[in-house]
């Protein structure tokens, strides 16, 4: 590149003043078009520069901590954030450096700082790489940490914490009848495929040609639970962005897709168009559906705690204080939900949250209140699946800390409920 890297670094300086000093999540960053100015290889680079900037933010300040009596404004300490992390992950020090100062050095109200980010960063380049191998994983903060501690221990919540750090690879779902041979992926245990170092996304084989789509394995057991058969009426809510929606089209299926965002919808447009699947895309709230259907997924909305591998913001842009509400809406989908299931029908619900809260309280709630109810243990016996996932009141708990020798996976809660004919 020929400005060595300086506008990806400068645009990933902003979207961590974004992130830690107003609390926006990466996504609605991007969306607001943060990055629409940079090449597509900068885009890239400048996302994974701030998500791997987040990961590693606690090094980073440990080791800086020594070098300031305190601590410039938000924008500089981010620059000396991001330089931390990239000399202690092996960029060369004099392209590091040089970026920071230059950054600094034209910003309109910090510039009298760029000898002191040139003269920290210098002593990072010579002391932090050794440092940051001796340091923990960075925790997770206290107000996600300790309801997790209470829930798993505080050895699990390490060993996620671990994985947090180490992010996420890329995993995909072939379309049925499609060889993944070309792509030199690991297969795992559930069936997904497992790429380390993908590259650009769209240039893998069978990208264009729609033969796969990317899902994370823990987010591809949901629509294999539900196990949808060929001309069954299935209602997909909350559907968008449309993973789970491709593999229950795939099945010959007669799917309806409902989200409530017309935005997040268009990229399942795209990935039907794609892959050439079917389903009938629906803009609405899923709490004002109507019909009958012979199973529903419900992957309802939650805090999202389970997706901080590939999402190292969330910790930092929420502070959980929407967690009440977003219990209160799941148990309203779910109970709305279970009218529109025919009886002797499936439902699959799940959330992306690593919260009991939002998985096995539901449930067990759900088994309270609402009639006919009962949970079906048999329909997790799938391949990959271990036994001591299954939880008392029978549904299926994934953490990040699972399989940490093959990448970790998402933390998810999934539970499929059988109606009474």
């Amino acid at each position: 590149m020929a400005d060595s890297g300086t506008a990806a670094r400068r645009s990933a300086i902003h979207m961590l003043d974004q992130v830690l000093g107003e609390g926006r999540l990466i996504a609605e960053i991007l969306s607001a078009g943060a990055l629409d100015h940079l090449s597509p290889e900068d885009r890239a680079r400048a996302q994974r520069l701030a998500t791997q900037t987040l990961r590693g933010l606690e090094r980073a300040d440990r080791l800086l901590q020594k070098h300031l009596r305190k601590n410039p404004p938000l924008s500089v300490r981010n620059a000396l954030r991001l330089g931390t992390v990239e000399l202690c992950q092996g960029e060369a020090a004099h392209g590091v450096v040089n970026a920071m100062v230059e950054i600094v050095g034209t910003h309109k109200r910090h510039a009298k700082l760029k000898g002191l980010v040139n003269a920290v960063l210098r002593k990072i380049a010579v002391e932090g790489p050794e440092g940051w191998t001796l340091l923990r994983a960075p925790r997770l903060p206290k107000w996600l940490r300790n309801p997790l501690v209470a829930a798993w221990g505080g050895d699990a919540v390490a060993a996620m914490e671990r994985a947090h750090l180490a992010g996420a690879p890329l995993d995909i779902i072939m379309k049925p009848g499609v060889s993944g041979a070309a792509l030199s992926a690991l297969e795992l245990p559930t069936g997904s495929l497992r790429l380390d170092a993908p590259g650009q996304i769209t240039a893998l084989p069978g990208y264009r040609l729609g033969d796969w789509w990317v899902q994370d394995a823990a987010a591809a057991l949901p629509a294999r639970v539900l196990n949808a058969q060929q001309g069954e009426t299935v209602l997909d809510l909350c559907a968008a962005p449309g993973g789970k929606t491709l593999q229950l089209a795939a099945t010959g299926a007669d799917v309806v897709a409902v989200d409530i965002s017309e935005a997040r919808t268009q990229r399942l447009r795209d990935n039907l168009g794609r892959t050439g699947l079917s389903a009938e895309i629906r803009i609405g709230d899923a709490l004002e559906q109507t019909g009958e259907y012979d199973a529903i997924l419900l992957d309802a909305p939650c805090s999202a705690t389970g997706t901080m591998r590939r999402h190292p913001d969330l910790p930092f842009a929420k502070d959980g204080s929407e967690f009440g509400a977003l219990i209160d809406l799941q148990t309203q989908m779910l109970a709305h939900a279970w009218t529109l299931l025919k009886p002797g029908g499936r439902l699959v619900f799940c959330t992306c949250s690593l919260l009991p809260d939002e998985g096995e309280a539901q449930v067990d709630h759900a088994l309270a209140t609402l009639p006919g109810l009962s949970v079906d243990r048999d329909a997790l016996a799938l391949p990959g699946v271990d036994p001591e996932w299954i939880t008392s009141e029978g549904g299926l708990r994934l953490r990040p800390d699972y399989w940490l020798d093959l990448g970790g996976m998402d933390g998810f809660y999934i539970a499929c409920l059988r109606k009474a004919v």
